[in-house]
């Protein structure tokens, strides 16, 4: 099994104010294969950095590191789960790193991706709503993460997974990965920001 990549709240924070690379940043998981004109520039240009975001996170030390920290039980789903956990980070302690509410953010990526629905790939278009009204609203504490690993074990995965159960391991080694966490995600807005140099007015420059 190919390792599935899963954070689509870093993807649409990475992306800055650009819309544009917002559609693309959350659709390179739904796009496949070479682009070739196939979208607006910009969107392109949004799948193709959401590639390197995801190359660059699969290589990183401090995200390896947090594979590592997890059971061997989960093999290839340890990836899956730690862009998870990663995501809870960043929603949980959304104020340490965005000048804007969490709740305003969210529903200005919304309303963007609805406004460029006409370019979603259809599983993206079938996933939104409970991107946008369940998952992404409950990322903010653990008990909203076990009901999110539920449902994505179910819903987005095809094969029987161990996905469900990943909630015990971030409350095992909860401070270790909020840790890692900490050291990854300014390397990774970095590694963002050379690659595409997007406008971040809502970005905290401390982070």
């Amino acid at each position: 099994m190919e390792e599935r990549f899963m954070n689509f709240l870093a993807h649409l924070y990475l992306s800055g104010d650009s819309p544009e690379l917002l559609v693309g940043n959350l659709m390179g998981d739904f796009v496949k294969g070479r682009l070739d004109g196939r979208f607006p520039p910009g969107i392109e240009r949004g799948i193709a950095l959401h590639r390197e975001i995801d190359s660059f996170a699969g290589q990183n030390l401090h995200f390896l590191r947090s594979k590592r920290r997890l059971d061997k039980l989960f093999g290839l789903y340890r990836g899956v789960l730690v862009d998870l956990f990663y995501d809870h980070f960043l929603a949980a302690r959304w104020e340490d790193y965005a000048d804007v509410p969490f709740s305003l953010f969210t529903s200005d990526a919304w309303r963007i991706l609805c406004e460029h629905k006409a370019f979603l790939p259809e599983r993206l278009q079938r996933i939104l709503p409970l991107m946008f009204r369940d998952w992404l609203p409950s990322y903010r504490d653990i008990g909203g993460m076990a009901a999110v690993l539920h449902r994505i074990s179910s819903f987005r995965l095809k094969r029987a997974n161990p996905l469900e159960e990943g909630a015990e391991e971030l409350s095992r080694h909860y401070e270790d990965l909020y840790g890692d966490f900490r050291s990854f995600f300014p390397e990774l807005l970095a590694f963002s920001e050379a690659r595409n140099r997007p406008s971040t007015n809502f970005i905290k420059s401390s982070s």
